[in-house]
Formats: C-alpha cells, structure tokens, sequence
C-alpha cells in the first residue's frame, strides 16, 4: 500500500535511497499495478514493512512510503500501488518498464509485523484497495503459519477486477511448493466488492456485525483471549474495524507494546 502525499527530500547522501532496478510490471486496472526491482545485498525487513521508494525528479529524488508485498525471504523486493495520473510520483511512477531504476530507501519501517502482537490462535488481516500489499508478504512468510493456526485476509474493493492481485498472491501460496503445505488449512480469503455485482457485496464491517465472517470461518467472533489482528486501508474502514475489535474487548498494540491488533497508521486509502 502506498501514501497519498509524495514527499520530497534531499540529495541522496551515504544514508540516503539506493538505486535499483525494475525487474518486472503489471497492471491490474487503469488504478492498479504491481512492480518487482532488485534487492540490494543487506537489505533487511520484517514482513509487514514499508520503506520509501521514488524516483529522481528535475534532478532531485521525490520518495513515497510503500509496503514492501514480498516476504522477507525474497531475492526481489515487490510493491502493489495505485496510480494517479496528476501525481508528482505516481504519474511517473506507473509508466516504468523493465530496465528502468527507481529509487529504495534504506531503513524499512511499520507496525503490522508479528512482533508487535501477543501471541493467538486466529489472525486476521483487514484491508481495503492497495492496503492488501503488506498482507502479501505476510502470507508468504512461514513464520505466520508457525504462529497461528487460522490466518484469514479480508479484502474489499470497489469493483471485482480490483481483487485480481490479492487472488493472484494467494493462489500462489497454495500453489508454491513449500508455503502450500504449511498453509494447507490455515490460509483463508474473504474478498467482497462494493459498487458492482458480485457473489459477496459490502464492507467488511457489515460481515462482522451481521456474523457472516465467522460463519464461513465455523469461529463464533472475537476473543481477546486467542484472536489478533492487523488493519491496513482506507481511513474510515481502519476507524470502524478498529471500534468493533475494541468493543470485543481487543486493545491496540506497536512493536514497544504487544497487544491484540495493529493499524499501519502511516498509510491511507
């Protein structure tokens, strides 16, 4: 998931971005794309994070916060994003190709990793739009599945052809060799469309209250006692699934303080 609100900075220095290389584009939507680059040697991240990715404009670097949607154990780095073609970045942004060099940050940040949650049973990953991209790597990673024994992605977009990337990742764990075995029974999608038919429609708030969530799920609601959980999208759905999880009796967590949930506070939309 990325920003809203492209960020300028200094002249890269010693600390400052590295350049790399475009390996790979798709494009999803006229709103969506997906993009691999390389991965520079000691570049380390917890699966979850996002780190600033740009590119050098007028001479200078222009930088955005992006959640990193490869898992920590990847040789590449890959990033889901919107487009907005008035965009100082993401107007550029969205027409590169392989070859191409952008701009990586050095100092990967974010709260929606396991160290910031007490341990449980059931995880869940609330997100809407391009706030499905730090749950990418989060599924990816073996870790997850040696920490919870259900691992549910929600995702709710506008329109069905919005959910192609997050049906993309997820049919590539159960089809990957090693994650497909440790996800087998543990990994499950809930995705639901808004302002289109489709067989699932409304938010994911709506799923909660009315039950339907845990009914699919054979779960009988939050419990504070094994449950956790992870929100990344839009404002107003980060606010209400937030409200629901607390009135259950869940209370925030950050990586100083586990808790029973966390929202990646960073990003909107």
């Amino acid at each position: 998931m990325n920003i809203n609100v492209d960020l300028k900075v200094k002249k890269p220095s010693s600390n400052g971005p590295t350049e790399q290389t475009v390996l790979g584009v798709t494009h999803y939507t006229d709103f969506l794309f997906s993009f691999r680059i390389t991965r520079p040697s000691g570049f380390k991240f917890r699966s979850g994070e996002f780190v600033m990715i740009g590119l050098e404009v007028a001479g200078k670097p222009l930088l955005r916060a992006y959640s990193i949607a490869s898992p920590n154990w990847d040789d590449e780095l890959e990033f889901f994003s919107i487009k907005v073609s008035d965009g100082p970045l993401t107007s550029k942004l969205q027409k590169i190709s392989p070859g191409d060099k952008v701009l990586l940050g050095r100092k990967p940040v974010g709260t929606l990793v396991h160290d910031a949650l007490k341990s449980g049973e059931n995880l869940y990953l609330f997100s809407t739009g391009t706030g499905f991209a730090p749950f990418a790597s989060i599924i990816r990673d073996p870790e997850t599945y040696e920490k919870f024994n259900k691992v549910i992605v929600t995702h709710t977009c506008r329109e069905a052809i919005e959910l192609d990337y997050s049906k993309q990742v997820i049919g590539n764990v159960i089809e990957h060799e090693f994650l497909g075995e440790i996800a087998n029974g543990k990994l499950y999608y809930f995705d639901s469309v808004t302002r289109e038919p489709y067989f699932r429609n409304g938010r994911i708030t709506s799923f909660i209250e009315n039950g339907e969530l845990f009914q699919t799920l054979h779960l009988n609601g939050f419990n504070p006692e094994t449950d956790r959980a992870m929100i990344c999208g839009s404002n107003e759905m980060i606010a209400d699934t937030k409200a629901l999880l607390e009135q259950a009796g869940l209370n925030e967590g950050s990586n100083a303080a586990p808790a029973e949930f966390v929202v990646e506070k960073a990003f909107v939309g």
